[in-house]
């Protein structure tokens, strides 16, 4: 399977890294996907509600959710998508360096926290066994790099830092959740 990366239009605001407004899709070749019993923990969770109300009631994302409030994209996240959202932990916002999650928070740095959040997010719904190696255009309007370590899937982020993946394929109305141990950067 192919794992299809998006095009997104300019005009996503916000911060947090879960959201973005989306358009039309271009695709990433790629041959390498995880088999089923080297991904992390997989949720079997499918549910109604969306991916800004399951974000919501996880206690473990709470920083995300401070910070797309701060960027005001919860009804972005609550809109129809579909949206694919890399969401990092609240452990993994604790890792930045000290002061970086409250002066993010600032309404001065609004636009800096919505480049970081948008580079979580890509349009579609993709789950991980549809994972493939290779760059994906992110909600920010920069790629993402997805790579393969023997079936473990890592994702690189425009700074040259990586994320794993903890939990997967977190299903929401709009879309679906991958929980991840690190703030993704773009290069800029």
């Amino acid at each position: 399977m192919k794992f299809r990366k998006a095009t997104l239009l300019a005009s996503v605001v916000a911060a947090g890294l879960l959201v973005a407004a989306c358009s039309s899709n271009s695709t990433s070749s790629t041959t390498t996907m995880a088999p089923a019993s080297t991904t992390p923990t997989t949720s079997a969770m499918t549910s109604s509600q969306t991916i800004a109300q399951i974000a919501e009631a996880t206690p473990n994302l709470s920083t995300l959710v401070a910070a797309v409030k701060a960027a005001g994209l919860v009804d972005t996240l609550s809109g129809t998508g579909p949206y694919t959202v890399f969401a990092p932990t609240n452990a993994a916002f604790a890792a930045l360096p000290a002061g970086t999650v409250t002066t993010l928070l600032e309404p001065q740095n609004k636009a800096a926290l919505t480049k970081i959040l948008t580079y979580h997010v890509v349009s579609g719904k993709v789950m991980a066994k549809d994972l493939m190696a290779g760059p994906v255009k992110t909600a920010e309007g920069s790629d993402i790099t997805i790579n393969d370590n023997n079936g473990t899937f890592t994702i690189t982020d425009g700074k040259g830092g990586t994320a794993k993946f903890v939990t997967t394929d977190i299903v929401a109305s709009n879309g679906v959740i991958h929980v991840i141990d690190a703030v993704l950067q773009p290069a800029s």
